[in-house]
């Protein structure tokens, strides 16, 4: 294995991570926990 298929392989692994973290943040069942986190600040105790 020489060091372009190396680099082949990083790139293609970084773009799957980055395409699945982009699903995960736009799933549905995501949305609830992700409104709760951005209204964190604005709670008063």
């Amino acid at each position: 294995m020489d060091i372009t298929t190396m680099r082949i392989v990083a790139t293609v692994a970084s773009m799957a991570c980055f395409i699945g973290i982009c699903w995960w943040a736009y799933l549905y069942r995501s949305k609830d926990s992700f409104d709760e986190a951005a209204n964190l600040p604005f709670e008063q105790d």
